[in-house]
């Protein structure tokens, strides 16, 4: 009979060579990279989000001036059809 420590040892070879079997090498190296991939992926994300934003809050303002204009353009029109109308 083999003494315990050595039985203990052995069985923890034999798992050690099972998760590695499982896991592989190849397998930690893909997590690595999917963890790279999703980080970058979110940097570019909140980039895109960033910019849309910025273009929203842009034709925001230029809607905001447009309304601007037309509002001083019907004052105008509404000043010139009073002198008209007299």
């Amino acid at each position: 009979m083999k003494p315990l420590g050595q039985l203990n040892s052995e069985q923890i070879q034999r798992e050690g060579k099972l998760l590695s079997h499982l896991l592989g090498e190849n397998r930690m190296e893909d997590l690595a990279r999917f963890e790279s991939d999703l980080t970058q992926q979110q940097s570019r994300l909140l980039f895109e989000i960033t910019t849309e934003i910025e273009d929203t809050e842009n034709a925001l303002r230029q809607a905001e001036q447009l309304v601007q204009r037309l509002k001083n353009h019907l004052d105008q029109l509404r000043g010139l059809q009073r002198v008209l109308s007299k």
